[in-house]
């Protein structure tokens, strides 16, 4: 109970943080999403930390449709986009790649099921400097890229263009029912051993270096996360109050 009372509070001090940032006119991010796949894809948002989700948290986006999003400062978490969704007599919603579970288009504080490329921010506040960058960590369901617009210093854009489905191993596609590969896990999706998760005595760099697999994914898109210790060459920054474009199929 008393834990209960103390993410109560936790949460209502971070609400209240938010509120001063936004009444007092302090920074927040733009974040576009623009569909360049040839069908319909539904982005989902997920915010880190146990913290107030986004304003929406999963929507449709039609082929060339864009749509904004604002994040608060201090915001951090992930994006990505599921396919070939759709809804059952029932009204159940489901997809076949990065569902969330919810049941509906909103994703409601859930993340995405692997295989999924991921999208991750983290604002930082008064205009420091962000992180961002693609993660294929989790697996790739369809190519994905992050850019910022605005901003100061090195701001790079991160991309994985490439569809990395024509090139999964036989071990680590992910099927329909009509035999079409439609993702690639993970080797710590596919196998779940602690070597492939950098998990247990795995759980350091030195402990989890990269494996044939994860190589497998960066070299099909090389400024992109390809295991969990990745950050000398798949972490980005900006600072100066950038906005972001996250492009699904660049």
């Amino acid at each position: 109970m008393s834990n209960n009372r103390t993410m109560t509070k936790t949460l209502a001090l971070y609400s209240l943080t938010m509120a001063f940032f936004f009444l007092s006119g302090a920074y927040s991010a733009r974040i576009t999403f623009t569909n360049n796949c040839l069908n319909t894809v539904w982005p989902g948002t997920l915010t880190a930390d146990n913290q107030p989700q986004l304003s929406n948290t999963g929507f449709e986006l039609s082929s060339k449709a864009s749509l904004s999003l604002d994040a608060p400062p201090l915001w951090k978490g992930w994006f990505w986009a599921r396919t070939e969704c759709s809804t059952d007599c029932s009204g159940k919603f489901t997809c076949a790649t990065a569902e969330c579970g919810t049941g509906q288009v909103a994703c409601k504080g859930n993340g995405a099921i692997s295989p999924v490329s991921l999208v991750e921010i983290t604002i930082a506040a008064d205009g420091g400097q962000d992180f961002y960058h693609v993660s294929l960590v989790d697996g790739f369901n369809l190519p994905i890229s992050v850019a910022t617009h605005g901003g100061s210093g090195y701001c790079r854009a991160s991309s994985c263009p490439t569809n990395v489905t024509m090139a999964c191993p036989t071990k680590l596609q992910m099927k329909g029912s009509d035999g079409r590969v439609l993702a690639c896990k993970s080797a710590c999706t596919a196998f779940n051993k602690p070597n492939y998760c950098c998990t247990g005595t795995f759980n350091t760099p030195q402990t989890c270096p990269p494996t044939d697999y994860s190589r497998l994914f960066k070299q099909q898109c090389r400024q992109a996360y390809s295991n969990a210790y990745d950050d000398p060459d798949s972490t980005f920054t900006c600072s100066g109050r950038p906005d972001y474009l996250i492009t699904f199929c660049p």
